[in-house]
């Protein structure tokens, strides 16, 4: 394809290189277009359908998770042929006859679940040859699709996977195991939910395709406009002002976009031309737009899409998982800002003129005013649903219904009384930046389906797919009725036109949902062959015992050659099957090893950590897509972008090294409103001198040994313990004897440290730690039974008599007969937040000796575009 031939950026198409990565680069004839249209409007209308209550409640149209999951896939696989053309050479305006035929065939393959369902289910372990047949060229089918859709990186993978379950009795001692027959190997891929048809496809099938729908409406009704002007009338009158907007746009979008590339090719063709204006170099806007894009990915609710299958593997609420990726990615982001400023203050670069002048006072009341505004708002809803809820019951959903209503239109009525926004041309000779008060009230309408989600899934705590079912369904409602209403309260009139446009941006929204799910969908298919792996040959033990050896028992060594395989693992592949690879291989790795380290950590930090990692293959040259398509923008080298966006990266690659020894940075273990203002704020303080650190420069250019401190400072802040445990000793071990006791007095929410040892089913002693979440407070046998283990008191020994399958503790690698040897409580010390304070100090004397020379050196020179 078009990405794999063409290394020039000047001879890249950027519009054609994001469609051929993210929907298809065909573009056929009126019939074969119409017929894509139909089928992508339908599976986003069966998507739809599948999430809403109706099937329940009318009792027609119910579907199990497999058969969803088989049409699902029967969906992407089709597409995928008919959109995406197999070589860079196959005809864009036509089908070819093979193609149908392989989208047929396909598709067919995919739903062969949904149609013999009933006679799989009568003999399970025994395919017929039928069966057999319809596995192997599914699985044929969907390697050809994932190679269209998504490149050769993932079908390599797959095909080593698949290779590997056949050849194991050849394989050297090390990764040998019995092999696996055609007829069970493809019975298990195929035709159960171990392999294709797994948690990975039901999270995109129940999950992905209404986040990535809801997106894609959110956009086609003008909420992507929307959030780059006003990032761009906020910031883009500082220094490095297009920079700084670039990164607050791309965080926007992020929110609502699962692609890295998209979120480039939407947000950089405006600001990657406006950055090199005001001075930066080609290669420094395209890796701007690159670090941001790619930091969308991290960025919660959606996390391309990751956040879903993140709540299947760890086995928490998506609730959770937002609030643990939070964190990080707000402070990964405003390093990403400091970075781009001190690229400016080093270059002298200047901002983009304003329309309008005002003083810094009055702009700091205006800013006051709008967020103070926004908090009592966002107050008075709060409370004001939560008393309505407790007055009228049930009742209550109908007036928040209405205030929503009225919400909707208040919102509209304030927009429609501002300018319509409409991005200008950024290679314009002249470019004046958008006001800011107009700019920010003309879309607030577009935040309110935001907080439907957001309410929908924190306040009323309803599961993420009902969530993301009525968001979208308001959105749809917006998409509709916001044109009608806009000529009405701007005194337009035809409202039947007004109308018609509404109904074409919700028909292109749902197609653009439909075509952007193609890639996830048969990625998450194909990752289901890894998966599958993993389980039918044992694999994973395999990779744990490789690691162990390589890294020679030596904590910081494992981590890192775990952090390298992830980055390996993911290069070109998208956001979702690349956490699906890395998590299934190289987490249970970390935990393992760790745990015989005496590193334990929270399930949720693993996985993010080898999902950082995973995600800076998009970035890292030579395969990074994302710094490719920004070099396009910016007619820059494409290599030399990608490694100036890795070098901008850093910040997020050390963060899963931080937060992986201390997990408050995931809000895990805080204690109250004042230990959480300190852990947000000291690993603010860090991030930012951490990107002062590698960028040189502070206050002013900085010296080999200030560029040292403030290394130290930041690693101090960080991780305080790691100081404080060479004074205070961390914990102190508890009998075996005392862990009813203990797990019965421990407070809600706590993770109790435990030891176990014992043989483990593959007849290996094994000693190692274990992190126990203990949930609510309760007798101790019932909160031990939550987390799917039961133990039992031999005298002085504890031994685990059961642990439940697929429960917490098997997560964690308990075993029945393991005995628990010892427990261990946190040791009665000083808090370890007293390392802030020298390293606060040390800070200050960098702060006073650059304060102290930049009043000796002059200031740089403003650059000129």
């Amino acid at each position: 394809m078009l990405r794999k031939k063409k290394t020039d950026p000047a001879e890249i198409d950027v519009a054609q290189l994001a469609a051929d990565t993210d929907t298809g680069g065909r573009s056929p004839g009126p019939v074969v277009a119409k017929l894509i249209l139909l089928v992508t409007l339908a599976w986003s209308l069966f998507q739809l359908w599948i999430a809403s209550p109706l099937p329940f409640s009318l009792g027609i149209g119910v579907f199990n998770d497999t058969q969803s999951r088989a049409v699902h896939l029967g969906f992407a696989v089709f597409l995928a042929f008919m959109a995406y053309p197999a070589f860079s050479g196959s005809p864009r305006h036509k089908v070819p006859v093979l193609d149908w035929v392989f989208a047929l065939v396909g598709a067919f393959c995919a739903t062969y679940l949904f149609f013999f369902y009933r006679e799989l289910a009568t003999r399970p372990g025994q395919p017929s040859d039928l069966d057999l047949g319809v596995a192997i060229v599914g699985i044929a089918m969907l390697l050809e699709a994932t190679r269209r859709a998504l490149g050769l990186p993932m079908v390599v993978v797959a095909a080593v996977f698949l290779a590997y379950t056949f050849s194991g009795p050849y394989m050297p001692d090390l990764i040998a195991h019995k092999g696996a027959s055609l007829s069970r190997a493809m019975s298990h891929y195929w035709l159960t939910t171990e392999g294709v048809f797994g948690v990975a496809l039901g999270v995109s099938s129940g999950f992905i395709f209404l986040f990535v729908l809801f997106g894609s409406l959110l956009d086609k009704a003008g909420a992507g406009n929307y959030f780059i002007k006003s990032a761009f009338a906020l910031l883009g009158h500082m220094r490095g002002g297009p920079a700084k907007a670039a990164v607050v746009s791309s965080a926007a979008t992020g929110i609502i976009s699962g692609s890295s590339i998209a979120n480039v090719v939407t947000t950089g063709t405006f600001t990657i031309p406006l950055m090199k204006r005001v001075g930066y170099r080609g290669d420094q806007a395209g890796a701007v737009e690159v670090s941001s894009s790619v930091n969308g990915q991290i960025m919660p609710p959606v996390m391309g899409a990751a956040a879903f299958l993140m709540v299947e593997y760890v086995g928490i609420p998506y609730v959770e998982v937002m609030k643990h990726a939070f964190l990080p990615a707000v402070i990964s982001y405003i390093a990403l800002f400091y970075i781009v400023h001190l690229e400016a203050l080093k270059a002298g670069l200047q901002g983009l003129p304003r329309r309008t002048t005002s003083t810094f006072g009055q702009r700091m009341l205006s800013l006051g005013l709008t967020v103070s505004g926004f908090v009592v708002l966002a107050g008075l809803v709060y409370w004001g649903i939560g008393w309505l809820k407790a007055v009228l019951g049930d009742g209550a959903i109908v007036v928040v219904g209405v205030g929503v209503l009225g919400a909707y239109l208040t919102l509209l009525w304030v927009g429609s009384r501002q300018p319509e926004l409409e991005l200008d041309d950024p290679n314009a000779p002249v470019f004046e930046l958008p006001e800011t008060a107009p700019t920010l009230k003309s879309g607030l309408h577009y935040l309110l389906s935001v907080v439907v989600l957001i309410w929908c899934l924190m306040v009323e705590q309803m599961s993420p797919a009902l969530s993301a079912f009525w968001a979208t369904m308001f959105m749809v409602f917006v998409i509709l009725t916001q044109r009608p209403l806009i000529a009405m309260l701007r005194g337009r009139g035809d409202y039947a036109a007004a109308f018609g446009l509404g109904w074409k941006d919700l028909i292109a929204g749902l197609e653009a949902g439909g075509r952007n799910m193609i890639g996830i969908g048969v990625a998450t298919a194909a990752a289901g062959i890894i998966v599958g792996t993993v389980s039918l040959t044992g694999i994973g033990l395999v990779m744990t015992e490789v690691i162990e050896i390589l890294s020679g028992g030596n904590l910081m060594l494992m981590l890192i050659l775990v952090a390298v395989i992830s980055l390996i693992l993911g290069m070109g592949l998208p956001t979702t099957a690349n956490y699906i690879v890395v998590s299934t291989l190289m987490a249970p790795v970390v935990v393992e090893l760790g745990a015989q380290s005496g590193l334990l950590v929270p399930l949720i930090a693993v996985h993010l950590f080898v999902f950082y990692f995973g995600l800076m293959a998009d970035v890292t040259p030579p395969v990074g897509l994302a710094s490719f398509a920004a070099a396009a923008i910016s007619r820059a080298d494409p290599i030399k972008t990608g490694v100036t966006a890795f070098f901008y990266s850093m910040r997020t690659a050390i963060l899963p090294f931080l937060f992986i020894f201390n997990t408050q940075l995931l809000l895990i273990g805080i204690s109250g409103p004042l230990h959480l203002a300190l852990t947000v704020g000291s690993a603010l303080v860090a991030m930012l001198v951490f990107a002062a650190a590698t960028q040189g420069y502070f206050l002013v250019k900085s010296r080999w040994w200030e560029t040292i401190a403030l290394l130290l400072v930041t690693f101090t802040l960080f991780r305080p313990g790691f100081w404080w445990d060479m004074v205070y000793p961390p914990y102190d071990e508890r009998p075996a004897s005392e862990l009813m006791t203990l797990v019965e007095k421990a407070p809600a929410g706590e993770r109790k440290r435990v030891w176990v040892e014992g043989i483990n089913l593959d007849g290996k002693e094994v000693r190692k730690g274990v992190l126990l979440p203990l949930g609510d407070a309760g007798p101790a046998r019932e909160r031990l039974r939550r987390i799917g283990v039961t133990v039992m008191a031999l005298g002085d020994e504890v031994q685990v008599a059961a642990v439940q399958f697929g429960s917490t503790a098997e997560k964690l690698g308990l075993e029945q007969g393991f005995r628990i040897t010892a427990i261990e409580m946190p040791s009665d010390r000083p808090a370890k937040e007293w390392m802030y304070v020298p390293a606060l100090l040390l800070l200050g004397v960098v702060i006073l000796l650059q304060r102290a020379r930049l009043k000796r050196e002059p200031a740089p020179r403003p650059a000129t575009a």
